[in-house]
């Protein structure tokens, strides 16, 4: 099935590609003179030193290297120069942060930050990394996986956030700020093209109103792929997906002391949702596939479907936001107001040639009210403080049938509510030292109905406050030293997915981090290169961990969220930036990640060969923790060659993630081994999990070279640029998951990004 028509799609995208060049060959020279945010921005974060990078981190803007954070500042050109399309991309180009794709989810992204994650797309769980984009949380993990394009920063803060950023960053944040409307007549428009039969466009138009106090920003975006993956008959490419965003942002700045911007937009996407079979003999229904979908590897075989059915989806997706920021003289106030509601509906198979078929329709919505105050309480201090609430509703309607016949659903409707007051601080004790610190106190409630299995409504709550203290010292303008303890919470909730009453009104409790860190923060050669080194230990309890467990029910399963156990975890972070030459600009980021559990035990239920069940206790302490690679590293560089008027830019990267687990699952070799001991209170030592839920080392290396040329002399220019992601083929898993265990029902994968070439050509005025 082929989503969207291509040559209308194409001839659209043409038209308004060209309709912007026209406008660019034509542009007045006032453009010339402009002097928007979006400029001050961008000579902010390039010119002069490397450590000059303007970050807002903390809800101020300070320099970067000034910064007593593990941030990664991550500019826009870095991300364009490879072709960049979503969030995804973002993987490996910060320490220990890893980045994949939901399938089961529309737009659901699996995030991890420091060996912290929590991998599951339904909404009752609260993401481990906040998404924040122009200030504003995004509460589930659906709607994460974020197409990219019209953005002004990304920055990504390592460790728990509890402070300033109050909603479940109990890993870290990733927080994304798109341009401002400059109020000015400007704008920048791209098209590109790329493999498997991927096309996009993507464009910005500000226009003003009033001249310095009223201009409107209007941006659309469109990517549409045919998908890389291959029927198991047909070779027909599978996978497709055609994507919509699109919206306008109004300004109004009346006078200097007050910026207000209205953001309204609407994402609108309809995909395929197909999976690979990863089945091996010994699961359940390994003998009712066809020849081929069991037994087959991790690389290759997992980009064929054994499709059964077609699996539609789509998600559609509107939001408003309220900026306003005002500067009365001693304070400066800023209310972020936003709400934002989605509907989606996905079908599925799972990788199982039909035998499993999940129809999950979904709503959702969330407002969030965000109140800030900032301002020197004397000289030397410094301060953020506010007020925070969030609610969300959402609704999940799950039929499933199983090998064709009705097999009974999910029926959950859950309300959450947040309220928290926060406040943090800067006080100069000394010319050189700093000690930073704050809290916040958090109030979360949670109320869930499932008609189908319970006739009661259950509800709960949960408080908790989140201190952070740090103390840095400056002996000289090129070196900074700090130690930070920040503590993390998460709150409790409901297993979404629960197929029994017991399990449906159990609550799981929050689960908490202690952090320790101490870092470094240096310069050399006169601001031409920054090297940032930071080391930590984070204690963490209560884990709320998700499994998929064999269950009475007529789906055979049902997925729990239960508070299993606790784990240490350790790790060293590195970032190194230089320009050794002018022109020459290199990166390159290291993480390392140790990370142990301790007393991870919970009840499995054991199937006979009879068909009866006895439940063991099975310790999974001696597993290696999800989404957890012990090492990520990166190297990237670009040389820009003045050839006449026009500069050429040459661009390379190369991310290397190591093998890490996706899922705790145990081995489904030892079942024989749980068989012959049988029913026993001691707990059986798993030793490791299933090897399909393993990722493989990955050698990802991207190339790209562009050439900007001036259109004429009012400052309008183009970009011609040609890219290879991917560039060594490196294929695997992007994600793996086993339904149930002992005995295993099927298994499944979905593969990452092949090789892509691809080009583009974009304008800018």
């Amino acid at each position: 099935m082929m989503i969207g028509t291509i040559s209308k799609s194409r001839r659209a995208t043409l038209s308004g590609a060209a309709a912007l060049a026209a406008i660019a060959w034509a542009a007045p020279a006032a453009a010339q003179d402009q002097a928007g945010d979006q400029a001050k921005t961008s000579e902010a974060s390039t010119g002069g030193e490397l450590g000059a990078i303007i970050v807002t981190a903390r809800r101020r803007s300070e320099t970067l290297q000034n910064t007593p954070v593990a941030i990664t500042a991550i500019q826009p050109a870095q991300l364009e120069a490879k072709g960049t399309l979503d969030i995804g991309d973002l993987q490996g180009t910060a320490p220990n942060l890893l980045i994949t794709q939901q399938p089961t989810g529309s737009s659901a992204a699996n995030i991890s930050i420091r060996g912290i994650a929590f991998a599951d797309v339904e909404k009752s769980f609260d993401p481990a990394v906040g998404i924040y984009v122009d200030d504003v949380y995004i509460g589930t993990s659906t709607g994460q996986y974020l197409d990219f394009f019209d953005i002004d920063s990304i920055e990504v803060l390592r460790g728990p956030q509890g402070t300033l950023f109050g909603r479940n960053t109990i890993a870290g944040v990733i927080t994304i700020q798109r341009t401002k409307p400059t109020m000015t007549f400007s704008g920048k428009g791209e098209a590109s093209v790329s493999s498997y039969g991927t096309f996009g466009f993507k464009g910005v138009l500000n226009v003003p109103l009033i001249e310095d106090k009223l201009g409107v920003k209007l941006f659309e975006f469109h990517q549409q792929t045919d998908g890389y993956q291959k029927h198991y008959l047909t070779r027909q490419n599978l996978g497709a997906s055609n994507t919509e965003n699109y919206g306008a942002a109004i300004r109004f700045r009346p006078n200097s002391s007050l910026d207000m911007i209205l953001t309204l937009e609407k994402q609108d996407q309809k995909f395929e949702s197909y999976m690979g079979s990863t089945m091996i003999p010994g699961d359940a229904f390994c003998n009712f596939v066809p020849a081929g979908a069991c037994g087959g590897n991790l690389t290759d075989d997992i980009y064929t479907v054994y499709k059964g059915i077609d699996s539609p989806g789509f998600y559609k997706a509107k939001a408003a936001t309220l900026n306003v920021d005002w500067n009365t003289g001693p304070v400066d106030i800023t209310s972020v107001t936003s709400y934002r509601k989605s509907r989606e509906h996905v079908v599925f198979d799972i990788g199982t040639n039909g035998l499993f078929i999940a129809d999950r329709p979904q709503t959702y919505k969330q407002f969030s009210q965000e109140l800030r105050f900032a301002g020197d309480l004397f000289n030397g201090f410094d301060y953020v403080a506010g007020l925070y609430y969030f609610e969300s509703d959402y609704e999940l309607d799950q039929t499933t049938t199983v090998f064709g016949a009705p097999a009974g659903g999910i029926h959950a409707i859950g309300h959450s509510e947040s309220y928290a007051g926060f406040v943090d601080f800067n006080w100069q004790l000394l010319d050189t030292v700093r000690l930073s610190g704050g809290g916040r106190y958090t109030h979360d409630r949670k109320r869930y109905r499932f008609p189908l299995i319970l006739t009661d409504p259950v509800s709960e709550s949960w408080s908790k406050f989140t201190p952070k203290v740090t103390l840095d010292w400056r002996p000289n303008d090129a070196v900074m030293l700090y130690g930070t303890w920040s503590r993390g919470y998460r709150s409790g909730g409901f297993s979404g997915r629960a197929g029994t009453p017991f399990s449906a009104s159990t609550p799981y409790d929050p689960e908490t981090v202690d952090s320790f860190e101490v870092g470094a923060k240096t310069k050399w050669w006169d601001g031409r290169m920054t090297f940032n080194v930071a080391a930590f230990y984070t204690d963490y309890k209560d884990i709320q961990q998700s499994s998929v467990i064999t269950a009475a029910n007529a789906q055979g399963n049902e997925t729990i969220v239960v508070n299993a156990a606790g784990a240490k975890i350790k790790g060293i972070e590195a970032d190194l930036a230089i320009e050794p030459i002018d022109r020459l600009n290199l990166r390159a980021a290291l993480g390392y990640t140790d990370s142990k559990f301790k007393g991870f035990i919970i009840g499995q239920p054991i199937t006979q060969a009879d068909g009866s069940v006895f439940l063991r206790p099975l310790d999974y302490s001696a597993v290696d923790p999800i989404f957890a690679p012990k090492w990520t590293v990166s190297v990237n560089g670009d040389y820009t060659i003045p050839v006449g008027q026009v500069d050429v830019t040459l661009s390379a990267g190369y991310r290397y993630i190591a093998a890490y687990d996706q899922q705790i699952a145990p081995d489904p070799a030892l079942y024989g081994q749980l068989l012959t001991e049988g029913a026993s209170d001691v707990p059986f030592i798993v030793p490791r999990n299933d090897p399909r839920v393993r990722s493989d080392p990955q050698n990802l290396v991207d190339l790209s070279i562009s050439a900007v040329f001036p259109m004429n002399e009012t400052g309008a220019k183009a970009r011609v640029t040609g890219f290879v992601r991917n560039v060594l083929d490196d294929r695997g898993p992007s994600f793996s998951f086993a339904v149930a265990a002992y005995p295993n029902l099927w298994h499944y994968a979905v593969p990452r990004e092949p090789r892509v070439f691809g080009a583009s050509f974009g304008i800018e005025f």
